[in-house]
């Protein structure tokens, strides 16, 4: 058995690792006709029954390859344009109308994806092989717990979508490139940097400042992929405590990503009301001015600019994500290699 390469390794990480969970785009983005989007290396087939219900297959007929996304929904299968042909939301082909009987009836010959709707947002499960069942979907108390409210922000950036988690990484940037905003103003423009261990991860804070600024990053696996972090308020951003972000990132292409924002706050009764009033009426303006700042600068990176760093104490949490991320891609591929 050959060692897995590196190439190889950044292969997978480039259009994401299998078996999590991953945003793929907003529920409003599918309703009952199909559409077709490219997420995780694949071109995906999307669309709902008359009662709603989310399916999804590869966008391509088994029979010659047209896109089952231009067909007619016929509720939990699609019939491809091109000749007909039926593909169930499992994957198996159910009718060829042109031939009757033919082996491929009844074969599971498109590969199928399981698909479920959480917090305004579409998750597919990125399984390497068919599972029957997917695991629980599970999030971070922020999205989960009633007693937060949350609202989310969808981009697509030009870029590598690692480039974006590297920068949620980087507290330090903050300082620099949103200097003017209204809640990252304040904190050192140096700071000495420790890494710990959390429950599902681990976290890059600024040793000594907290609260102050965007002060830490955690990065968390529970089956999804996420990173959190909290932005202090001033007493004019409304009640419930600092601002709490929760992202996470997914490969469109190797040259753009679809990015999740939620952005959350602990407040129930009439503070909530308070909270989600002055969020869509003040403060969401502001925030898109500062992921402006960010998109700005990371769709400006060259490609390779991740191969040509020369990084120092700042920078060492996203090398651990990096490698991190790394040793699970390398543990797929192995994993893979032995049960071929």
């Amino acid at each position: 058995m050959s060692a897995v390469t590196t190439h190889e390794v950044d292969a997978l990480l480039e259009r994401g690792l299998y078996d999590l969970w991953y945003p793929i785009c907003p529920s409003e983005f599918v309703r009952e006709r199909p559409v077709s989007m490219r997420r995780l290396g694949y071109k995906l087939a999307l669309w709902r029954n008359a009662q709603g219900l989310l399916h999804a297959l590869e966008d391509h007929c088994p029979h010659r390859g047209a896109p089952l996304s231009m067909g007619v929904n016929l509720g939990d299968r699609l019939a491809c344009p091109y000749h007909g042909i039926e593909v169930r939301c499992d994957g198996t082909v159910t009718k060829v109308p042109a031939s009757p009987g033919c082996t491929l009836e009844g074969a599971r010959a498109t590969r199928s994806f399981h698909v479920k709707e959480a917090h305004g947002t579409i998750w597919l499960y990125n399984s390497q092989s068919y599972v029957a069942e997917p695991p629980p979907l599970n999030l971070p108390e922020e999205l989960e717990s009633p007693a937060w409210s949350n609202f989310l922000c969808y981009v697509e950036w030009k870029g590598d979508y690692r480039y974006v988690a590297d920068n949620v990484m980087d507290p330090m940037h903050g300082t620099f490139v949103h200097k003017q905003s209204h809640s990252m103003s304040e904190g050192d423009i140096s700071a000495k940097f420790k890494l710990r261990k959390t429950e599902h991860g681990f976290m890059f804070e600024k040793d000594g400042q907290r609260d102050v600024n965007f002060d830490w990053t955690e990065w968390g696996d529970t089956g999804t992929q996420w990173m959190r972090l909290a932005i202090p308020y001033p007493k004019t951003g409304g009640p419930g405590g600092s601002f709490t972000i929760i992202g996470s990132y997914t490969p469109i292409t190797p040259n753009m990503s679809a990015v999740f924002f939620w952005r959350c706050r602990k407040v129930d009764g009439w503070q909530r009301d308070v909270w989600r009033f002055l969020y869509r009426n003040r403060l969401e303006a502001r925030h898109w001015v500062v992921l402006e700042q960010d998109r700005v600068m990371l769709e400006n990176m060259e490609p390779d600019a991740n191969q040509r760093e020369h990084l120092y104490e700042h920078d060492v949490g996203l090398s651990r994500l990096r490698k991190t991320m790394q040793n699970m891609a390398l543990k797929q591929l192995t994993a893979a290699q032995a049960a071929a």
